[in-house]
């Protein structure tokens, strides 16, 4: 049984609770409403018969005070709270931090990263050149760190991906979704990545506002993405992909399969020793949300990468 511990939590992110509902198969949907996430418990009530994933449990949580960890804890079967990282290092054989907060990541990170336990970090990995040095120098030396948005396992894109082909030459690509860029416009971006087998991008223009960003990503081949991430949209995630032969638009609304496929990725990765995601191209995709705010600050500004 592989022993998975939970670090968490940060505003507005249920990944501790549902996250690990997903392995342990088994939640409080009260518990999870109560915390200021009915939509989580309401999913994870509507695919109640796949909780649950063989050969993993979560069984320890701990995040930054105690009452926050019982609170996860309750929410999915968790047995134990760690008192710190030390304890959770002592008792598990892998983690998932789950916190959206890019900031903290770093050293959130740190005592597990020094441990070499197996990482999971969720999206984004990092919001800083600096702190993306970090991740890339310990991966360097021969660390377990794995990071991605759940977007990359997104069944509605993979449906795109399967007839790609008949698309031709693709030219351009669109998305449009509610929210701020960095813990949100990564959704989109890893999504529609995947989708073209992560070609490389060449430059990056933010012409939006901090509220209403859009994103002008321009890659090898001369293919052209905008995205735009604005705060005040209707909530949607809505990506279109236009090739030279053919067209597709897509709404993604199935948060649970894809966080649930990227679990599997993520213990399939355990299993196998090294993660399934090459950091090559989990760097690529930083980077380019690093320069779109450096190109915000600069007043639209091209950043060349």
């Amino acid at each position: 049984m592989l022993r998975i511990g939970v670090v968490g939590m940060s505003p507005g992110n249920a990944h501790p609770s549902s996250w690990s509902a997903i392995i342990n198969g088994e939640f409080d949907g009260d518990k999870i409403a109560a915390m200021g996430y009915p939509a989580v418990a309401d999913y994870l009530q509507a695919n109640k018969p796949t909780l649950g994933l063989p050969g993993a449990r979560v069984t320890h949580v701990w995040s930054q005070s105690r009452d926050t960890s019982e609170m996860i804890a309750a929410t999915a079967e968790i047995a134990n709270v760690a008192a710190d990282a030390a304890e959770m290092i002592a008792n598990v054989d892998a983690v998932l931090l789950c916190r959206d907060d890019p900031e903290n990541h770093v050293a959130m990170a740190k005592p597990f990263v020094d441990a070499g336990l197996p990482l999971f970090i969720d999206k984004p990995l990092c919001s800083t050149k600096q702190d993306l040095d970090y991740f890339s120098s310990e991966i360097e030396k021969g660390k377990f760190i794995m990071s991605c948005s759940s977007m990359r396992y997104a069944s509605e894109l993979m449906a795109v991906k399967s007839s790609i082909k008949s698309f031709g030459k693709m030219e351009l690509v669109t998305g449009v979704g509610k929210k701020d860029w960095l813990k949100y416009g990564i959704h989109m971006l890893e999504g529609i990545v995947s989708v073209l087998n992560d070609p490389k991008p060449v430059s990056v223009r933010n012409v939006g506002s901090a509220v209403k960003n859009s994103v002008q990503i321009t890659y090898e081949g001369d293919l052209q993405m905008m995205l735009h991430l604005f705060n005040d949209l209707v909530p949607t995630m809505q990506l279109s992909f236009f090739g030279q032969e053919s067209w597709r638009t897509v709404e993604i609304k199935n948060s649970y399969a894809m966080f649930r496929d990227n679990i599997i990725e993520f213990i399939r990765s355990v299993q196998e020793g090294k993660s399934r995601i090459d950091f090559a191209k989990t760097k690529q995709i930083i980077n380019v949300m690093i320069a779109a705010e450096e190109s915000l600050a600069a007043g639209g500004q091209a950043i060349m990468l």
